[in-house]
C-alpha cells in the first residue's frame, strides 16, 4: 500500500474480492467448538509479457493450507495435468494438418471447486467485518493454498467439459476431444490455461462458448505464450522457445561470471561425488530446477548436462557449479534457437542410445531416448539406469526396453487423438547396436540375462503386438547421442539441426 503502484494493487485486490464474493466462496459463521480457522494472506504478484513488459498486477487472497490436519479438512489432493509431451505433440499435430490453436484462461481457477470438507478460515486483512469481527469464515468453495484446490477444481472442470460432449484420452486426462459432423476438436488443460485446437474456426468459437457460460474466462484469442514457452507461427508450422525464461535464469545466476559456450558439457571433465564441504546447496538446487524447465520444455540439447549435473545435488563443489556455469554459457549463447515443426513427417519416429558405465563410482550406465513428429523432436529423456549392466549390449537393451516404454505410451496418445487414430501404425524405433536387435527378435532364453529378462520380454512383447519395430541406425545418424554424452561443437550442432532445433526467424 505504501508503493508507488497502489492504484494497481487496490484494483487488483478488488477484482480478487469481487470474484470471491460472486462466486459466493464463504459464509460468515460463528465458529463450531472444537474447530480451529486456518489464517489467509494476500500475495502480490506482477505478471509479465514474454518481451518484459508487465501485463497485469494480481492480487490473490491464499489460505494457509499448511495449517489443515489429513483426515480432517483435507484428504485425497491429487489433480492431474497435462504433459509438456502432449502439448508439443499438439503442436506438431497443429503443424501437419494445419490446426488452429488458440488458448483461454480461467479466472480465478481454484474459486470454483465445491469442498466436501467443512474447512473454517479467518477473514482476510482489510475485509473484517464490522460487528462481526469474531465470526470466521466457512468455506463452501476451495480457495488458493487449500490442499485439496487444484483436485476440486479438476473435477469440477471434467464434469463439466464431459457434458458438453467431450471424452478423455485415455492415456492423458487433461486432453479432451469431441468429434460433430462438420468439426474436430481438442482441448488440453493444464491447472487454469486451456489450448483449443480444430481445422475449422466454427469448432474454435463453439468450444471457447460453452466454458465461458460456466467460468469465467479471458479469451487470449490465437496462442501466444503457453507456460512461459513463446508460441509462434509462421508458413512452415508452429515455432516454440523460451528466450525470455532463459534470459531470466541467466540474470538470476549473473553473479557465476557466465561467459558463452558452445557446447553444454565439456567433454574434458570427469564430476565426481563431493566428499568436502557444500558449496550453495540451496542454490545449486533452484539452479537444477530453473534448467530442468528448460531442458523438460524446449532445450532438448541441455538434457544430458542437466541430468548429470542433478546427480550432485545434495553436495555440490566448486567443480559442480563450474558446470552449472558453463550449462547457463551455453543457453546464453544459443537463447534463440526454438523448436520447430513442418507437415513432414507425419509419422513418429524414435530413437534410442547407451553409454556404457558413464557413470564414475558406481559403474551404472546412461540411456537416453528421443522421438520425432513434424520434423521436430517431441519426446526426449536422458537418465542413469538403476541396475548394472555387464556389456554395451545389455546397456543398450535396458535403454531399448526404456524408449519401447515410451513409444507405448506415445502410440497409445495418438490413437486417441481424432487427427491421427485411423493413420497410427506401428512406431518405428532406430538403434545403433546390431547385437541389441539380434536380441529383440530372438526367442531364446539367455539364462546370463536373467537380470534384464523382463524387459526382455516386455520388448519382445511390443514388437509382436505390433506396437514397435526396430531397425539399425549407424552411429553417426543416431539422433539420441547427445543425450548419453558429451560432443563437440560440430556434433552438438549437427545432430541438434536433425530434430530442428533453429535459430528463431
Amino acid at each position: 500500500m505504501a508503493s508507488r503502484d497502489v492504484t494497481f494493487w487496490k484494483e487488483a485486490i478488488n477484482d480478487e474480492m469481487d470474484s470471491i464474493m460472486s462466486n459466493q466462496t464463504w459464509e460468515l459463521v460463528d465458529l463450531p467448538p472444537g474447530s480451529k480457522p486456518i489464517g489467509c494472506k494476500w500475495v502480490f504478484r506482477r505478471k509479465y509479457h514474454t518481451d518484459g513488459m508487465i501485463q497485469t498486477f494480481k492480487a490473490t487472497l491464499v489460505a494457509k493450507g499448511f495449517k489443515q490436519r489429513e483426515g480432517i479438512d483435507y484428504f485425497d489432493t491429487y489433480a492431474p495435468v497435462a504433459r509438456t509431451t502432449s502439448i508439443r505433440i499438439l503442436f506438431a499435430l497443429a503443424s501437419i494438418h494445419n490446426l488452429f490453436v488458440h488458448q483461454m484462461d480461467v479466472k480465478t481457477a481454484f474459486l470454483n471447486g465445491d469442498l466436501n470438507e467443512e474447512v473454517y478460515m479467518e477473514q482476510p486483512e482489510g475485509f473484517v467485518l464490522l460487528g462481526n469481527e469474531n465470526k470466521v469464515c466457512k468455506l463452501v468453495k476451495s480457495l488458493y493454498g487449500l490442499k485439496q484446490a487444484p483436485k476440486q477444481w479438476h473435477e469440477k472442470f471434467d464434469h463439466a467439459i464431459l457434458s458438453d460432449g467431450f471424452r478423455h484420452n485415455n492415456v492423458d486426462k487433461c486432453l479432451y476431444s469431441k468429434t460433430c459432423d462438420d468439426y474436430m476438436v481438442i482441448v488440453c488443460l493444464y491447472v487454469d490455461d486451456m489450448l483449443i485446437l480444430s481445422e475449422d474456426m466454427k469448432g474454435i468459437i463453439e468450444t471457447k462458448r460453452f466454458p465461458s457460460s460456466t467460468f469465467k474466462m479471458k479469451d487470449l484469442g490465437e496462442v501466444d505464450t503457453i507456460l512461459g514457452i513463446k508460441v509462434k507461427r509462421n508458413s512452415g508450422g508452429y515455432a516454440l522457445n523460451q528466450t525470455h525464461y532463459i534470459e531470466k535464469v541467466v540474470s538470476k545466476f549473473s553473479h557465476l561470471k557466465i561467459k558463452d559456450a558452445n557446447t553444454p558439457f565439456d567433454s574434458s571433465i570427469k564430476l565426481e561425488k563431493n566428499d568436502g564441504r557444500l558449496v550453495a546447496q540451496l542454490e545449486y538446487a533452484s539452479a537444477i530446477g530453473s534448467l530442468m524447465y528448460v531442458a523438460q520444455c524446449t532445450r532438448a540439447d541441455i538434457s544430458f548436462a542437466v541430468s548429470k549435473l542433478s546427480r550432485f545435488i545434495s553436495n555440490p563443489s566448486v567443480e559442480h557449479w563450474k558446470a552449472i556455469g558453463r550449462v547457463l554459457g551455453y543457453l546464453k549463447n544459443t537463447k534463440e534457437l526454438s523448436l520447430q515443426y513442418s507437415k513432414f513427417p507425419a509419422i513418429i519416429e524414435g530413437y534410442s542410445d547407451a553409454s556404457w558405465i558413464s557413470s564414475v563410482g558406481d559403474n551404472l550406465s546412461t540411456i537416453g531416448w528421443v522421438f520425432t513428429l513434424g520434423g521436430g523432436a517431441v519426446s526426449w529423456g536422458s537418465k542413469k539406469q538403476t541396475c548394472i549392466s555387464h556389456s554395451t549390449m545389455e546397456a543398450e537393451f535396458i535403454a531399448l526396453a526404456a524408449t519401447g516404454k515410451e513409444a507405448e505410451w506415445l502410440r497409445d496418445l495418438m490413437m486417441d487423438i481424432p487427427f491421427t487414430a485411423n493413420n497410427m501404425s506401428t512406431v518405428s524405433i532406430h538403434c545403433d547396436s546390431q547385437a541389441t536387435l539380434a536380441r529383440a527378435y530372438s526367442g531364446v532364453y539367455n539364462g546370463k540375462s536373467r537380470h534384464i529378462s523382463i524387459r526382455h520380454e516386455y520388448v519382445r512383447q511390443l514388437i509382436q503386438n505390433g506396437i514397435i519395430s526396430i531397425s539399425f541406425v549407424r552411429s553417426s545418424g543416431n539422433l539420441t547421442d547427445p543425450f548419453t554424452k558429451p560432443l563437440t561443437r560440430d556434433l552438438v550442432r549437427i545432430t541438434f539441426r536433425w530434430m530442428r532445433l533453429k535459430l528463431l526467424k
